[in-house]
């Protein structure tokens, strides 16, 4: 479905029946990498994917995409479809865009699940990296989106899921220029959330990967001590999605329905 949006246009889709659940792609993702993770939840929910700004068939709006920004939009379908409570389900980027939603509109959540995700701002070194990627994807935006994608998986995985990285690619290629810069700028700029993880009264899962190339290991769960939140550990990457498909699978269902 098309909505539209400051000028642009946001697209989503909708499908199954109970309970909603919301899913938020990441950076260089879009709708589509839920295909294989949506079946087992549409038995008995509602799922509703979005594409986040300047990534899948949603446009751009901007130079810079806050994920304040990417929080109103998804807001904004979600009063599209007059929906009053559901769980929120973000992975890497989705997970920073899902957080800053949570900020803004707690009331609605049942439930968030951080998949590949922190609630932590990038460090300094972390934004000298954004705005370093920010002028390689300006040289030459393919070979940035392709190195991008293989360096998401663990060394290790990288022959054995050779044929899930190059759909991913093709996936992410598709993602215009601007998309990529302003996504990169958003996630640069972005505040500190981890008081959320802490005080916020819906039930909260983690799913992190022991060899995440993105994420450092112990700072996430350091963001779980003296927390409610759910951790959940798979000895592989950043794509918990492929390279652990089943056990998430059976992982969300029971935190949806906990």
């Amino acid at each position: 479905m098309i909505l539209e949006y400051k000028g642009s246009q946001i697209f989503y889709t909708v499908e199954g029946q109970g309970d909603f659940i919301v899913l938020l792609h990441g950076f260089l993702e879009n709708s589509t990498m839920w295909t294989n993770i949506k079946p087992s939840l549409l038995k008995n929910h509602s799922v509703i994917c979005i594409d986040l700004l300047g990534h899948g068939q949603t446009g751009c709006i901007g130079y810079i995409h806050t994920m304040d920004a990417m929080a109103e939009a998804v807001k904004t379908v979600i009063d599209e479809l007059q929906i009053e409570s559901f769980t929120l389900i973000g992975h890497s980027m989705g997970g920073y865009v899902a957080l800053a939603f949570a900020e803004k509109f707690s009331h609605l959540i049942n439930g968030l699940c951080l998949l590949n995700s922190s609630g932590a701002e990038d460090n300094e070194e972390r934004k000298t990296n954004r705005d370093r990627a920010i002028e390689a994807v300006k040289k030459n935006h393919k070979t940035f989106v392709s190195m991008s994608i293989a360096n998401l998986f663990a060394p290790d995985n990288r022959e054995r899921f050779a044929k899930d990285i190059e759909l991913v690619k093709q996936e992410a290629l598709k993602t215009p220029l601007q998309g990529i810069i302003a996504a990169l700028e958003g996630m640069k700029i972005r505040p500190n959330r981890e008081v959320l993880l802490q005080n916020s009264n819906f039930k909260k899962m983690m799913v992190i990967g022991r060899k995440d190339p993105v994420l450092e290991y112990n700072t996430l769960i350091n963001q779980a001590l003296n927390t409610t939140i759910e951790i959940v550990e798979f000895p592989d990457g950043h794509m918990s999605h492929i390279e652990n498909m089943n056990e998430l699978d059976y992982k969300l269902i029971r935190f949806i329905e906990k």
